[in-house]
């Protein structure tokens, strides 16, 4: 029984062996490709645009729009605070403030419940936050000409 159970070992470790074997062989082999680098560097930046292109604001006419957008940048906003990044959370909870229907209210509600260095923070981008959104607007009207 014991013989058994040190074949079955001896079987199992053998197996994970050629597998990390394998794994390091094709790592070792896509990262010695030539254009390994280029397309990290191009994954990367598609993915940052990503991220850029889901602050962007919607059209302002589309009252379900705006207001899906408005949910969407306070849930972001709320999740980058969270995680530690206050530039990043401002900003999406500035784009919040700027399409929303009732900003007092919602500058109320987070002046009690966000850090006074964060509040201030969101008190400076609102500004230029409401121009991005005024900015849009006109390129908007533009487009329709």
């Amino acid at each position: 029984m014991t013989m058994i159970s040190k074949a079955a070992v001896g079987i199992a470790v053998g197996i994970a062996g050629i597998f990390v074997g394998y794994c390091f062989y094709f790592d070792q082999k896509r990262r010695s490709e030539p254009d390994f680098k280029k397309k990290l560097r191009e994954r990367r930046k598609a993915r940052k645009q990503a991220q850029k292109a889901a602050s962007r604001i919607p059209d302002l006419k589309d009252q379900e729009v705006v207001q899906r957008f408005f949910l969407q940048e306070v849930q972001l906003g709320e999740e980058m605070l969270s995680c530690g990044d206050l530039e990043g959370g401002v900003e999406h909870l500035s784009n919040a403030v700027a399409v929303c229907g009732q900003p007092q209210q919602l500058l109320q509600v987070l002046q009690k419940t966000l850090p006074p260095q964060v509040f201030e923070l969101l008190l400076q981008r609102i500004q230029s936050a409401g121009q991005k959104l005024m900015t849009h607007a006109v390129v908007a009207e533009d487009d329709v000409e």
